[in-house]
């Protein structure tokens, strides 16, 4: 009986061990062209942009009248909040399409070319919704925040072949959206996206990267921050005098450590995936911020 119960648990632990292997090899990149996870990134990310970009008609268009397209200068509006975002998603939807053809085994050239600029296509799309709503306009400062996302990460890769420096986010909840939910939103979910006062937008800079015969950690960065605060409205030209008078609205200025958790070292093909997605969020640290009306102020953690 011993015997038995010794081959049972043997077998189990080796089949714990060929699940484990070929869990991890799922997630390790080909190291040449692999066609059938090429196609599966080319018909997932189709598969994924269409849907986004049906909804979003849906939901958000749907119930706005259509117009002849047409451009608005909307450049001053929230302090370039919302641009500094078209950055950040350019840059990071840009990565993940690059790092999906590593995944498949497809050559550099390829991920530069069709992976990263999947960021700046998609966002493009969007823009052409917005030029065809007579709620909104395509934007020529929205289209020049993409392409810069998208050459930030182009760039970096030809230059060193690494991404040195890397747009990362954080948020906090404000008082702003109490007043404004139907702008600024009613929920939290709403209030990420729509409540400019509470994000703010980071370049982390790894330091190792530019001092590789140093004694600093891999994984630490340190990480310059831009946000805004006191927006009741996009451009203070609201209909309501009362959120002209009580819209103060100023530039913050931050700095801060970070880490870089795409350098924390792991065999784990896995844990690298994990790590690059949650390599988009700034983590809390101790931060300096710096604002005209405000001057220094010094943060134990800021977020």
């Amino acid at each position: 009986m011993k015997l038995i119960i010794h081959i049972l648990l043997s077998f189990l632990f080796f089949q714990s061990i060929q699940a484990q292997n070929k869990f991890e090899s799922f997630f390790k990149p080909s190291d040449s062209l692999n066609e059938k996870r090429k196609n599966a990134v080319l018909i997932t990310e189709g598969a994924l942009a269409s849907v986004a970009l049906v909804g979003l008609n849906q939901l958000w268009y749907a119930d706005y009248p259509q117009s002849k397209f047409h451009f608005i200068n909307d450049n001053a509006d929230w302090l370039q909040m919302d641009k500094v975002g078209h950055f950040y998603s350019a840059y990071h939807l840009g990565r993940f399409g690059a790092e999906a053809l590593n995944w498949s085994g497809a050559d550099r050239k390829k991920q530069l070319i069709y992976g990263a600029g999947i960021g700046f296509v998609f966002l493009t799309a969007v823009e052409v919704f917005d030029g065809f709503s007579s709620e909104w306009g395509a934007s020529s400062g929205d289209l020049i925040a993409n392409a810069t996302g998208t050459a930030l990460y182009v760039s970096q890769e030809l230059l060193w072949k690494e991404q040195r420096i890397t747009p990362k986010f954080s948020f906090h909840t404000t008082q702003y959206a109490g007043q404004r939910p139907d702008l600024l939103g009613s929920s939290i979910n709403e209030q990420i996206l729509k409540d400019y006062n509470g994000q703010t937008y980071w370049l982390s800079v790894n330091l190792h990267s530019f001092a590789k015969d140093t004694k600093i950690p891999k994984w630490l960065n340190l990480a310059f921050g831009y946000g805004a605060d006191g927006m009741l409205s996009g451009n203070n030209q609201d209909e309501n005098p009362f959120f002209i008078q009580n819209s103060k609205q100023f530039r913050q200025f931050y700095l801060s450590f970070d880490v870089n958790l795409t350098k924390i070292d792991t065999k784990s093909h896995f844990l690298k995936t994990i790590f690059s997605v949650f390599n988009t969020i700034k983590i809390p640290a101790p931060t300096l911020e710096y604002s005209a009306n405000k001057g220094i102020k010094a943060h134990v953690f800021y977020f």
